[in-house]
C-alpha cells in the first residue's frame, strides 16, 4: 500500500489539469464548492449555450455528483489545485489496494490476496486514472472503489452475521449509483451467491436481507435523482435519455467492434491475462455449482458481455472488474507455481510465472512514466496562474484554446472563439473586463475596440 501510494502521488503530480476529462470534472468541482445542490460548468455563462452539448452547457449533470461533491471537499479543504482535485482518487486506489487483499483471501487464501492487492497496487490503469490522466479519470476511479467496497462488506456480513454490514452494502451500492449509474447493481447477484455460498441464512433470511440492502439503497441515491428532475427537469431529462442511448447510438465517435474490451484487456492488465481468464473457465464448467467461482464469473463476464453490445465504448467502462482480474490471475499464477514441481520443463512454468508478472508491470512503467523528461509545470498553467492573482472583476475571455481549464484556474468566463464586433461592444458598455488572447490571427478592427484588452496569453 506505501509503495502503491507512492506511484499514485508521483504520477498525480502533473500541475495542469488534463484535457479529457479531467478538466471538466475539476470545474464542475470547483463550482460546486460555491454551491453544493447546482453542479454548473460554465458558472456564469455570458453568451448563448444548449443544454444538450455538455462540454459548454451551464447546469452539469451529465455525471453523477458524489466524485465532483468529494473532489469538491477536498479543494475546499487544501485550495483550488491539482493535487487537491485528485487526492480523493489517490486515497481511493490505495485504500483500493486493502480491499483487493481482502476480496482475494476471501475467495481463495491469502496468498492470492496478497497478489492480488500487488497487481492492483502496480496497475498502469487504475494509476494513470487516479493521476487525471486517462478519460472518464476520477469517476471511474470512486465507481471502482464502491463496487469492491460493496463486496468487502458482503464478506463482512456474511462472516459476521451483522446487519450493520448489510446495511453498509447497502449504502455502498447506492454511492456507487452516484458515481455511475444503474452498473453498480452488479453487486447484487454477486451479493445473493456470497451468502447462499456461506449457508448460514435461511431463504427467509436472504429475501429479508436482500430487501433490506435494496431499500437502503435507494435511499441513498434516490433523492438527487428526485432533487434534479424537480430543480432542473429539461437537463435532468436529456442526460437521463443520453444513459440509455449509450447502449444504442455512439456518443463522440467513441465506439468500437464487439470485441473492443477483450482486445483492451491486454493492454491493461498484460497480454498473458487471456491464459487465467481461459484456466479459470475451465475449472467454473468443472464445477459449475462453485458458488465462490460463479460470483468472480459474474463480476467479469456479465459488464464485459454487456458494453460489449453497448454502441459507444470506452476502455474504463469496465474497469470495475479489476479486482476480479486480478484473483483469477493471482490463482492461474499459484497454480503454475504448483504444478512445475512435478514437470521437468521448469524453465517453460518459470517464464510464464515471470512474465505474469513482468506484462503488468511493463504497462506501469509505461503509464506512470517514471523517466519521461516532459514539463510537468507547462507555461500556459503559470499564465493562468498570474492573470487570477490580477482578481479582474466581472472579466471574460476570448480566443483561448483551453476555456475550460482557463475558467479552472481563474474567475473569468471563458470561451474558444470572439464574438461578433457589436457583442464585444456591449459588453464593455456593461462594465465586463473584456481580454481577448491575441493568437497573431486577429483582425484590425477587433484590436481597434474601445474597453477591449488584447493580451498574448499562453495556451500550449
Amino acid at each position: 500500500m506505501v509503495c502503491g501510494l507512492a506511484l499514485r502521488i508521483y504520477t498525480s503530480t502533473d500541475f495542469f489539469l488534463h484535457t479529457w476529462d479531467e478538466c471538466y470534472h475539476a470545474l464542475v468541482a470547483k463550482n460546486l464548492i460555491q454551491h453544493p445542490l447546482t453542479p454548473t460548468l460554465y458558472d456564469n455563462p455570458i453568451m448563448p449555450y444548449y443544454y444538450r452539448n455538455w462540454p459548454s452547457n451551464h447546469i452539469w449533470l451529465h455525471k453523477q455528483p458524489l466524485p465532483l461533491w468529494t473532489m469538491a471537499s477536498s479543494m475546499w479543504l487544501f485550495g483550488v489545485n491539482e493535487i487537491a482535485l485528485r487526492l480523493p482518487s489517490i486515497i481511493l486506489t490505495t485504500i483500493g489496494i486493502g480491499l483487493s487483499f481482502i476480496v482475494g483471501s476471501y475467495w481463495f487464501n491469502k496468498k492470492n490476496g496478497y497478489l492480488t492487492a500487488f497487481f492492483f497496487s502496480i496497475n498502469g490503469l487504475i494509476i494513470e486514472m487516479a493521476a487525471g490522466r486517462a478519460a472518464t479519470d476520477h469517476i471511474d476511479i470512486f465507481f471502482l472503489f464502491f463496487i469492491e467496497l460493496a463486496i468487502v462488506f458482503s464478506i463482512l456480513f456474511v462472516q459476521k452475521q451483522k446487519t450493520i454490514f448489510n446495511i453498509l452494502v447497502g449504502v455502498s451500492i447506492g454511492a456507487a449509483i452516484l458515481c455511475k449509474w444503474l452498473p453498480a447493481l452488479i453487486v447484487v447477484p454477486i451479493w445473493i451467491l456470497i451468502v447462499w455460498d456461506s449457508g448460514k441464512l435461511k431463504t427467509k433470511e436472504i429475501i429479508l436481507q436482500l430487501f433490506l440492502l435494496l431499500i437502503t439503497c435507494v435511499l441513498v441515491f434516490l433523492p438527487w435523482q428526485i432533487y434534479i428532475y424537480k430543480a432542473f427537469p429539461v437537463e435532468a431529462d436529456w442526460e437521463s435519455s443520453c444513459n440509455f442511448r449509450h447502449f444504442t447510438e455512439v456518443f463522440e465517435e467513441q465506439t468500437g467492434p464487439y470485441h473492443y474490451f477483450i482486445d483492451k484487456l491486454r493492454m491493461n492488465y498484460g497480454e498473458l491475462i487471456y491464459l487465467p481468464l481461459m484456466w479459470f473457465v475451465f475449472k467454473l464448467f468443472k464445477n459449475v455449482n462453485d458458488k465462490k467461482r460463479l460470483a468472480i464469473a459474474i463480476w467479469v463476464f456479465v459488464p464485459i458481455l454487456f458494453f460489449s453490445i453497448a454502441k459507444t465504448k470506452m476502455q474504463a467502462y469496465i474497469l470495475f472488474i479489476s479486482p476480479a482480474l486480478f484473483m483469477i490471475t493471482s490463482e492461474f499464477f499459484f497454480m503454475l507455481n504448483e504444478y512445475k514441481k512435478d514437470h521437468n520443463l521448469k524453465w517453460v512454468f518459470n517464464v510464464l510465472l515471470f512474465l505474469l508478472i513482468a506484462f503488468p508491470i511493463r504497462y506501469m512503467i509505461e503509464r506512470v512514466k517514471p523517466f519521461d523528461q516532459s514539463n510537468r509545470n507547462p507555461a500556459w498553467v503559470s499564465d493562468l496562474r498570474n492573470l487570477n492573482e490580477r482578481k479582474i472583476e466581472k472579466g471574460i475571455l476570448f480566443n483561448y484554446d483551453k476555456p475550460i481549464e482557463a475558467m479552472f484556474y481563474t474567475n473569468l468566463t471563458a470561451y474558444k472563439t470572439i464574438p461578433e464586433k457589436y457583442i464585444l461592444i456591449g459588453l464593455a458598455i456593461e462594465g465586463y473586463t473584456v481580454i481577448i488572447n491575441d493568437d497573431g490571427k486577429l483582425p484590425d478592427d477587433i484590436k481597434k475596440i474601445t474597453g477591449v484588452r488584447i493580451e498574448k496569453i499562453n495556451c500550449r
